[in-house]
């Protein structure tokens, strides 16, 4: 009879990239559920930039396929929403569909502004698929040079 030695297992099995493999999994699982939901329970939320400087604060939206029309932008004391639907696209094709992955519908994405802005000199641009929305800053919110004085 051959004895074999016991070797304890390692305090912990699972590396830190394991356990992040692990919680991607989760993740891109539960997105795949929500994904199958049918069309009326399903929302979808656009990818969204927020950039700021000493003028203005830029939001863009990543919305390609839609026009201008169907967006609706507002802005409430310090909060900025953007809403609108991209609707879907129908072809005649009778093939069976096996991978559906852009999302159709309404959406809407608010942000509160990390400072004032002049509501009154907003703009915003839509090209190549982006909403660029721009928030010029209020005069009391831009940053003050302060010279210093001799005496």
């Amino acid at each position: 009879m051959k004895l074999i030695r016991y070797n304890p297992v390692a305090k912990d099995l699972w590396t830190t990239f394991d356990r992040l493999n692990s919680l991607r999994d989760l993740f891109d699982s539960a997105l795949a559920l929500a994904a199958s939901a049918p069309l009326g329970y399903r929302e979808w939320f656009p990818a969204m930039d927020v950039r700021e400087d000493d003028h203005a604060v830029t939001v863009e939206l990543e919305v390609a396929g839609m026009k201008k029309e169907d967006f609706d932008i507002s802005l409430e004391r310090d909060v900025l929403t953007i809403s609108g639907e991209r609707k879907a696209e129908r072809s005649e094709n009778t093939g069976e569909s096996f991978r559906n992955e852009r999302f159709f519908g309404k959406f809407s994405r608010s942000i509160t502004l990390p400072t004032a802005v002049d509501a009154t000199k907003v703009t915003a641009t839509y090209n190549d698929g982006i909403l660029t929305v721009t928030l010029p800053k209020a005069e009391e919110a831009k940053p003050k040079k302060i010279e210093v004085g001799v005496s």
